[in-house]
């Protein structure tokens, strides 16, 4: 039934005698040897499958949600919760029936693929396009005849506008809700049967053909009797739970055929295809307990009010009226995503993003079969603020807490680029295993990866992929870059053996419906991209430690092995991170995220402040926390060591000058003194386990205020920039350490910017304000000469601009630049809730006391082995 390859036929179809180019040749040869190769392995795996038993899969490892609390045999004698040794035992009994499915299945499919493979070959993806009509047609029809398991498989290419041209996009959409509907008289009986009365005791109306038709059931629009509420009432087919099982098997030794022919192909692959066949077969099987279904759709609408998700509507179910093959839920008015224009649909892929980030990274628990007839977009002004809908629950999945922490950090490293670090997530996730070849695997990912980010689907995938490999439509360009392309996947095969976990099936079936919809919507949607925001959120709001990690990770950046580099963390990124978490996002050339980078019409500082302070941020806070007590420390001790050097230059500069006393006074900080280190309470009284010492002010200063290494030095000189930045020359000037030195009146006018711009009303303090604001504007006092010596030495040079800005040479639009960020800051801090209050709070509190102790550590540490040496050397007279 495998069409022979016509490669090489085409090529003499060519002009007798006429020149064919060398690299046209090499490709078609290439290509030839290719198809000839698979064609033949092709052979052999169908010929092994057809040799094997079929056995049902198993469902002891499946992520697929399922009511394991009862089983009942239907009236075929097959389970209705799934169980694969029933289900064996159940078609043990019926003969060749499997066979015979088998047989119908190659007597619909084969034909329709000979046909297309047969117009690929003869007239190239052009006679494909001129015929996608009839074929959109055929193909349609045939999932149709074949029943409901390939009309599910209609349903997921329906919305890939990226890999299909519309014909086909028109005909599968068909498949969503408009599959040929079976007797309403049957499903009567059916609804009588499951309700175990008749209809009209339970409804007052019903209507008298269905309102919607799918693959495994159909829709009716009913009134409770009872209570005169509308409902949906969704009524399964008769006999779909035993064609379904049978076309379950037919697929397994489909993916039988498929496993044994990569075993030939790819021998160095992992990937077990019929598990994932399995993993899906579970998923299509449960979604006819329509009991299990009622079960999750209760629990994932609970689960969206919990979080907060906000626009999304789960439909309230009716749980006393639900049975295996009966499901009543309240009526919802809307209009199918499938019917809602392009725009509209743009409107929507935030709101239905957000609940699927939530599901699948926060909750664990995603809806699996989200196609536009599942989805509906609802009419403006509803009291409850919804905007789509939710339907069908039946394909559940769950995923565990340590595969969702490893995918949210795979999703920053992809959005940054970070392929050595998403090799390590990879390994994680069981996709590569630990001893892979890292060095090949990078660059693979490189190419095969960057691309995606970019977003636009399938169609410009395939551009970009074609750009990167130099196929520019010319012979020698599409020869050598083939060449390249298809080493790069013999690499893949070959040389990688990467695995696809089970669970992926249905993953990888959400998310191609979803972006597929998206793409619908936005042409150039970028999944990776587009998630940036809720990753961000998600990474500022978890304090679990594997959330921590991956927030460290991306505030630090990464080392070898993935993990977190060691020193300050990086204050731009914080920045870049809140602005993302805020929706507001920086990329690198439409291709990336770009953390080390602040969107210039990022959030103001005041609203950047109010989320830090929210319970939003409680994971950011937390590593804040140690960020600023280091930089208050780092601040502190530039300060006092500045400090002390402008003023014992001020001291030698008061001394005559003249030679004997130059070389003979010294300096006051270098005259000891006694000196208490003062206790952990804060006491400054001396004890007998804190008696008096002799030190010079040098020495105190130089215990509670060490050296700033050049690593501390270059962090300290960051902030100082990101303060400049924000706030103003005088805000970098006291991050910088200069406000006891060269800049001392930068705290004052701060302080009056404060004062001025958070006065409001008040008359007195905008007076005050006035009266000291010229007071202010006096020259700045030289720096000394040493101090110029050390600036210049550690910064090159670069702070002569600053020292004019600080001297208060402002240009226009740094000052308009502090004043935004200032009157940012002042509302903010007025418009802070009790909670946000009281976070702040609790937060100086405790960098307060970390300072505090800090200090009390150094003192002790340098000036409490002197004591104690001091006490074992005295004599008890003294």
């Amino acid at each position: 039934v495998l069409p022979r390859p016509a490669a090489q036929s085409r090529v003499h179809m060519a002009h007798p005698g006429a020149h064919v180019p060398r690299s046209r040749v090499v490709m078609v040869n290439t290509f030839e040897r290719t198809v000839n190769s698979a064609t033949k392995a092709a052979i052999e795996a169908a010929e092994a499958a057809t040799t094997s038993s079929v056995s049902a899969p198993d469902a002891d490892k499946t992520f697929v949600a399922l009511d394991k609390s009862s089983n009942v045999i239907d009236d075929d004698g097959l389970p209705e919760v799934y169980d694969a040794k029933l289900i064996e035992a159940y078609w043990r009994t019926q003969g060749s029936a499997l066979q015979q499915r088998w047989t119908e299945f190659l007597a619909v499919s084969v034909p329709y693929i000979t046909r297309v493979t047969s117009l690929l070959v003869q007239g190239g993806m052009g006679a494909l396009e001129r015929n996608a009509a009839p074929l959109a047609r055929d193909a349609r029809l045939n999932m149709e005849r074949l029943g409901p398991t390939y009309i599910k498989l209609g349903q997921m290419m329906s919305v890939r506008p990226d890999v299909l041209p519309q014909p086909a996009l028109d005909e599968l959409a068909i498949l969503q809700d408009n599959v040929k509907a079976f007797n309403s008289a049957e499903a009567m009986a059916v609804l009588e049967k499951e309700l175990g009365r008749p209809v009209d005791e339970v409804f007052s109306a019903i209507t008298d053909e269905p309102i919607a038709a799918a693959s495994l059931a159909q829709v009716y629009r009913a009134t409770l009797r009872e209570t005169g509420e509308e409902v949906a009432v969704k009524v399964q087919r008769p006999k779909v739970l035993s064609a379904v099982s049978k076309d379950l098997y037919v697929l397994r030794r489909a993916a039988e055929v498929y496993q044994n022919l990569m075993k030939r192909l790819a021998p160095q692959q992992r990937t077990d295809y019929v598990a994932l066949l399995n993993e899906w077969a579970i998923g299509f099987y449960t979604e006819l307990d329509f009991s299990n279904e009622a079960k999750n759709q209760m629990a994932l609408r609970e689960l969206l009010k919990q979080e907060g998700v906000h626009g999304v509507l789960v439909p309230r179910v009716l749980e006393h009226l639900c049975t295996r093959r009966l499901l009543v839920s309240e009526w919802v008015e809307g209009t199918k995503l499938a019917d809602v224009p392009r725009e509209e649909v743009k409107e929507l892929i935030a709101i239905g993003q957000e609940a699927f980030l939530v599901q699948l990274l926060r909750l664990g628990i995603f809806h699996g079969d989200p196609h536009p007839g599942n989805l509906l977009k609802l009419p403006e002004g509803r009291e409850d603020g919804a905007r789509l809908c939710l339907l069908d629950f039946g394909l559940v999945a769950n995923v565990r807490q340590e595969d969702r922490d490893v995918m949210v950090s795979a999703l920053v490293h992809l959005a940054n680029k970070d392929y050595t670090s998403l090799v390590e997530d990879f390994v994680d996730l069981q996709i590569l295993p630990k001893d892979t070849n890292r060095g090949t695997v990078i660059p693979l990912m490189d190419r095969a990866l960057t691309p995606y980010i970019q977003g636009g689907g399938a169609t410009k995938y395939a551009a970009a992929v074609s750009d990167m490999y130099g196929i520019d439509g010319t012979a020698r360009g599409s020869a050598g870059g083939f060449q390249a392309m298809t080493q790069d996947m013999l690499t893949v095969l070959n040389d990688i053996p990467f695995t696809i976990p089970p669970y992926f099936a249905l993953l990888a079936r959400a998310i191609v419906t979803l972006e597929g919809i998206a793409l619908t919507g936005d042409p150039d949607y970028s999944l990776v991209l587009e998630a940036y925001p809720f990753i961000a959120r998600t990474l500022l709001s978890e304090d679990r430690p594997e959330v921590q990690r991956a927030l460290q990770e991306a505030l630090y950046g990464t080392g070898p092995g993935g993990a977190a580099r060691g020193g300050q963390v990086n204050a731009r990124r914080i920045a870049s991170l809140l602005n993302s978490a805020l929706g507001v996002v920086e990329r690198n050339g439409g291709a990336a995220m770009d953390l080390d980078r602040v969107p210039e019409d990022g959030v103001d500082t005041g609203t950047a402040l109010r989320y830090v302070l929210s319970d939003k941020a409680a994971s950011l806070r937390e590593l804040l926390l140690d960020e600023a007590v280091t930089a208050g420390d780092l601040v502190l001790r530039q300060t006092m060591r500045r400090a002390l050097g402008s003023l014992d230059a001020t001291a030698q500069s008061l001394v005559p000058p003249l030679p004997f006393l130059r070389e003979n006074v010294p300096s006051p900080f270098d005259v000891p003194g006694p000196f208490v280190v003062p206790g952990e309470d804060g006491s400054l009284l001396p004890s007998t386990d804190r008696p008096p010492t002799l030190a010079t002010p040098r020495e105190v200063i130089e215990a509670v205020a060490p050296k700033l290494s050049r690593e501390e030095e270059l962090y300290l000189l960051s902030l100082a920039d990101l303060a400049g930045e924000s706030m103003g020359p005088d805000a970098a000037a006291i991050v910088n350490g200069d406000a006891a030195a060269s800049a001392p009146l930068a705290v004052p006018r701060l302080l009056l910017e404060l004062l001025e711009r958070g006065a409001g009303d008040d008359g007195q303090s905008a007076g005050v304000a006035a009266a000291l604001r010229p007071l202010l504007r006096a020259p700045q006092l030289p720096p000394s000469p040493a101090d110029v010596f050390a600036r210049a030495f550690t910064s090159g040079g670069r702070d002569a601009a600053h020292h004019a800005d600080s001297a208060g040479v402002h240009s226009s639009g740094a000052a308009s630049a502090t004043s935004e960020t200032i009157d940012s800051l002042v509302a903010a801090a007025r418009s802070l809730n009790d909670e946000e209050r009281a976070n702040l709070e609790a937060s100086l509190r405790i960098v307060a006391g970390r300072a505090l102790q800090t200090g009390h550590q150094r003192l002790t540490a340098a000036l409490g082995v002197r004591q104690s040496r001091q006490r074992a050397t005295a004599s008890p007279i003294e």
